[in-house]
C-alpha cells in the first residue's frame, strides 16, 4: 500500500475513533458555555473567512469539531487535550504556520483555545458538521414551546392536606412537590433564628439585643408579620436591597481597564436605586426611568439620575480607536440589557444566531439599534424647568456683568486651548480626527457620537493649560481671574450633576451587522421569537432624541411580555433562599435551568402584577410563608439529602453565608461604631458608613470585601460567588482593619459589664443575636483565662 493512502486511511480512522470518542462524552454545560462564550466567537471573527463551508485555504475547515479532527494539507488541526501537540495553538503562536495572517491573536485569545483544547475541545452537536446548517429553519415549533416563552400561566392554588403547615398559598405549591417525592418541610424555625433572618434579609444588619427582647415578648399572633412591616419600613431596607440591583448591572465609581480613574458623580445613581426600593417604587417605572428617563421625563432629575444605568460601562481613557471603543461599548449596554430585564445571554447571537437559544444574529442587533443613538452626557444639571429658568436668569445677569472680563481672559487662554485640542484629537486614526476637527452641526449623527468620544481625551489635555501659561502674561492672567472672582456673588450656585445620556439627536447612526455585504440598516426590534415586526418608534415631541429607547422600555414593561417579570420575581426568590426557583437568574434559555416549581413561579408574577409591581408586598409574602420559616437544621436530613441532594424542593431552609457588606457592616455594628448617615457621595473604607456608602473602584477593590467575594462592577452579576480560602480566615484572625473593630467591641463592653461571664454573654448577644450555650461559655472562659 503506497506511503499516501496508509496516512489517509489512518487519518480517517482516527477521525472515526475520536469522533465516536467525542460523540461517548457529551460535553458539560460549563464547557458548552465556555466554548460559546469564549471559543466559538474567537473562531468565527478570525478562522471561519478562510476556513469554513466557502472557503477552505489549504483543504482544512474550523467550522466543527470533526472537520478540525480531519484536518487539511498539513493534517489534524486539534489533538484534544493535547494544546502543545495541535497544529492549530502552533499556528496562532506564529511558531509555524502564521495565523491569522493579518496579525497575532492576543495573548489572552490563544490561552482560550489553548484552555478549549485543554479540555478535549467540547463542542455541542454532531461532531462531523457545524450545529446549525443555513438551511435549517431558524426558528423551530420546539424553540416555541420553550417554557420561558410561554405566556405567564394564572394556575390556580392547588389543595393539599398540609395538616396545617401551611401559612399562604405559596406553601401549598412547595408542600405538593414535596409530597410528591415523598419528602416532609422541615420545623418552623426558632423565634431568634427568624427575626435574625429577616432582619438580615431585609436589611442587611443585625437585630439589636433590643429588637430581639421585644420580639421575643410580643406573644401576639402577628408579632412576626409585625416585625416584616417594621423592616420593610426602615431606610436601611433600601441599602441592602439596592445593593442587589447595583451587582446586576454591574455598577462601580471607576472607569476600569488600568488608569480606573474615579467618578465623582457617579453615586447618585446608586442613591437613587436606595431611593426607589426605599419608596417602593414600581417596577416598570423603575425600569423604564433607567433606559429612558430622559427622553419620558427630561426635566426630572430623578429620572435623568435614573438613567446613569446606561453609563456604567468600562472606559480607557486614552483608548486612540475611537471606532473600536464605541462599538465595545454599545455591545456591553446590549449584553447586559438582554441579562438585566430579559433574563437572556445575548452575546453569543452577536457573532451568529445563537446555537441553542432562539436569538437571531439579527435580534443582537434589533436590540442594540435602541442604543445606537446613545451620546454620553459626564455632567448633566440635575433641574426641574423651575430650578432652570431660575439658574439661566442668574446667569444671565453674571455674564452681562463680566462679558469683558471673559472675553479677555477668553483671549489669553484660546490659542493654549487649540492647541491642547489639536494635540489630543491628532492622535486618532485620520477619519476620527477629521470628525473631531469638524462643527457639530455639519457631522452625522455617527460622526458626532465618535467626535465627542474623541474630544473627551482632549478636554484632559485643556483642563491643563492654566500650569502652560507664563511670565507677563500669567500675571495678566491672574489679575483678570481675581477680578472675575469679584462678581461671584452674582453668579448662582453650580448646579448638582450626574453621568446619563441623551441621543445624537432625532436621527439614528445605521445598525449594521459587522461583515454584512448587504450593509443592511437593522431597525430596532425585539426578540423575533416573541415579535418579529420592527418597533414602534414614536418620537417625543419637542426633544432631539430619536424616542427608541422609550419603545424598548414599554415594550419589556408590556404585561405580556413573558420574560421581564418572571425574571425579577425569580431574582427576588433567590436572594430569599440563596437560589432561584430558576437557579440561573439571568439565563432563561436552554443553558441555563428549567424552574424546579413553575406553576409557583407564575403564580407570583401574578400577585406581583396585581400588586402594582411593588417589592415590599411580595417580600412580604414570600416572608411570611410557612416555606421561609423553615429551620435550616433537621434530625432527618440524611434521608432527604438522599431524595433531593440540592434541596430544589426546600425541605429545609438553606444555609447561607453572610455578603461581604454585610460582613464588614455586622462588625461595626457588634462594635457600636456603625455611622449610619444615609446616602451622599461616597467614602473611603477607613470611614465606618455602611459598605454600600464606600467607594467601589474596579481595579482596587477594599481587600475584606473582595476576600467575601464581592463583585468587581465589570460584568453583570447575577448570583454571587460564595468561596472559602485561607484569606478570609487570615484577614478575620489578623486583619488590622478586624483586629481594631474588636478592641472597639472590648472597649465598649467592659464599660457595661461587670464580670467575664456577663462581658462573655454580652459579646455573644452582640455577634450571634443569642447567648452562648453552657459549652460556649465554659469555652470562652477558658479561652480569657
Amino acid at each position: 500500500m503506497p506511503d499516501i493512502l496508509r496516512l489517509a486511511v489512518a487519518l480517517s480512522l482516527a477521525f472515526v475513533v475520536s469522533a465516536a470518542a467525542a460523540a461517548e462524552t457529551a460535553p458539560t454545560a460549563d464547557e458548552i458555555k465556555f466554548f460559546e462564550t469564549h471559543v466559538r466567537p474567537l473562531l468565527a471573527n478570525n478562522c471561519f473567512k478562510c476556513h469554513s463551508e466557502k472557503k477552505q485555504n489549504g483543504n482544512l475547515r474550523l467550522d466543527s469539531p470533526g472537520a478540525m479532527l480531519a484536518g487539511g494539507d498539513s493534517g489534524a488541526a486539534i489533538e484534544p487535550g493535547a494544546p502543545d501537540a495541535s497544529l492549530l495553538l502552533e499556528a496562532v503562536r506564529y511558531e509555524s504556520f502564521e495565523m491569522p495572517p493579518t496579525g497575532k491573536l492576543s495573548d489572552e485569545a490563544i490561552e482560550v483555545l489553548s484552555r478549549w483544547i485543554e479540555m478535549g475541545a467540547p463542542w455541542p452537536g454532531d461532531p462531523g458538521k457545524p450545529v446549525r446548517t443555513e438551511s435549517a429553519p431558524k426558528i423551530t415549533d420546539e424553540d416555541r414551546a420553550w417554557w420561558a416563552f410561554q405566556p405567564v400561566a394564572q394556575p390556580e392554588v392547588p389543595h393539599v392536606d398540609d395538616r396545617g403547615w401551611g401559612k399562604n398559598p405559596i406553601d401549598n405549591f412547595i408542600f405538593r412537590q414535596l409530597r410528591k417525592h415523598e419528602l416532609t418541610p422541615a420545623a418552623e424555625a426558632d423565634r431568634v433564628t427568624l427575626i435574625r433572618r429577616a432582619t438580615y434579609d431585609l436589611t442587611g444588619l443585625p437585630p439589636t439585643p433590643a429588637e430581639i427582647d421585644a420580639f421575643l415578648a410580643d406573644k401576639s399572633p402577628y408579632a412576626y408579620e409585625a416585625v416584616i412591616d417594621r423592616l420593610l419600613d426602615s431606610p436601611h431596607y433600601g441599602e441592602h436591597w439596592g445593593r442587589f440591583w447595583l451587582d446586576v448591572v454591574r455598577y462601580a465609581e471607576s472607569d476600569g481597564y488600568k488608569q480606573d480613574a474615579y467618578r465623582p458623580d457617579a453615586w447618585r445613581y446608586r442613591d437613587y436605586v436606595i431611593r426607589s426600593f426605599n419608596e417602593d417604587k414600581p417596577y416598570d417605572q423603575f425600569a423604564r426611568e433607567q433606559l429612558a428617563g430622559d427622553e419620558i421625563a427630561p426635566d426630572d432629575p430623578e429620572a435623568l439620575t435614573a438613567t446613569g444605568f446606561l453609563r456604567l460601562w468600562i472606559y480607557e481613557y486614552n483608548q486612540r480607536d475611537a471606532r473600536t471603543q464605541w462599538e465595545t461599548i454599545l455591545d456591553d449596554v446590549t449584553d447586559v440589557t438582554g441579562d438585566v430585564f430579559l433574563g437572556m445571554g445575548m452575546g453569543c447571537a452577536r457573532c451568529h444566531d445563537h446555537k441553542f437559544d432562539p436569538i437571531l444574529q439579527d435580534d443582537y442587533f434589533r436590540l442594540r439599534a435602541f442604543f445606537q443613538p446613545i451620546l454620553p452626557i459626564q455632567d448633566r444639571p440635575l433641574f426641574t424647568a423651575e430650578e432652570r429658568r431660575e439658574y439661566e436668569e442668574k446667569l444671565a445677569e453674571w455674564e452681562a456683568a463680566t462679558a469683558d472680563i471673559r472675553k479677555q481672559i477668553d483671549a489669553i487662554e484660546f490659542p493654549y486651548r487649540r492647541n491642547a485640542i489639536h494635540r489630543a484629537i491628532s492622535k486618532f486614526p485620520e477619519d476620527v480626527f477629521a470628525m473631531a476637527r469638524k462643527p457639530a452641526e455639519e457631522r452625522a449623527p455617527k460622526e458626532h457620537q465618535l467626535a465627542e468620544l474623541a474630544h473627551r481625551q482632549a478636554e484632559e489635555e485643556v483642563a491643563k493649560i492654566g500650569d502652560k501659561i507664563k511670565g507677563e502674561e500669567r500675571e495678566r492672567y491672574d489679575a483678570l481671574k481675581k477680578k472675575l472672582a469679584e462678581f461671584d456673588h452674582l453668579k448662582p450656585a453650580t448646579p448638582a450633576t450626574t453621568l446619563t445620556v441623551s441621543d445624537v439627536g432625532p436621527l439614528a447612526p445605521p445598525t449594521i451587522i459587522p461583515g454584512d455585504r448587504q450593509e443592511r440598516d437593522i431597525p430596532p426590534g425585539f426578540l423575533t421569537i416573541l415579535d418579529s415586526e420592527p418597533a414602534e418608534i414614536a418620537p417625543p415631541e419637542g426633544l432631539a432624541s430619536t424616542g427608541r429607547r422609550t419603545a424598548l422600555a414599554e415594550w419589556i414593561n408590556r404585561e405580556d411580555n413573558p420574560l421581564t417579570h418572571r425574571v425579577m420575581v425569580n431574582r427576588v426568590w433567590q436572594h430569599h433562599f440563596g437560589e432561584g426557583l430558576v437557579a440561573t437568574a439571568s439565563d432563561f434559555g436552554r443553558l441555563g435551568e428549567p424552574p424546579s416549581h413553575p406553576e409557583l413561579l407564575d403564580w407570583l408574577v401574578q400577585q406581583f402584577l396585581e400588586n402594582g409591581r411593588r417589592f415590599k408586598p411580595l417580600h412580604r409574602l414570600i416572608m411570611t410563608s410557612a416555606t421561609y420559616r423553615q429551620s435550616a437544621v433537621r434530625a432527618d436530613s440524611e434521608e432527604a439529602m438522599n431524595i433531593d441532594p440540592a434541596n430544589r424542593l426546600l425541605w429545609r431552609m438553606n444555609i447561607r453565608r453572610l455578603q461581604a457588606e454585610q460582613v464588614r457592616d455586622t462588625m461595626l455594628a457588634a462594635s457600636g461604631e456603625l455611622d449610619l448617615q444615609p446616602g451622599g457621595p461616597s467614602v473611603e473604607f477607613s470611614q465606618p458608613r455602611r459598605s454600600i456608602y464606600l467607594k467601589s473602584l474596579r481595579n482596587t477593590p477594599d481587600a475584606l470585601l473582595e476576600a467575601f467575594d464581592r463583585p468587581d462592577g465589570v460584568n453583570s452579576i447575577a448570583k454571587r460567588l460564595t468561596t472559602t480560602t485561607a484569606n478570609q480566615a487570615l484577614l478575620l484572625f489578623n486583619g488590622p482593619w478586624l483586629l481594631s473593630r474588636a478592641k472597639a467591641m472590648k472597649s465598649r463592653l467592659e464599660k457595661d459589664e461587670a464580670d467575664d461571664r456577663e462581658f462573655i454573654a454580652a459579646a455573644w448577644r452582640r455577634v450571634y443575636s443569642r447567648p452562648p450555650t453552657t459549652s460556649e461559655m465554659e469555652a470562652s472562659l477558658e479561652f480569657l483565662a
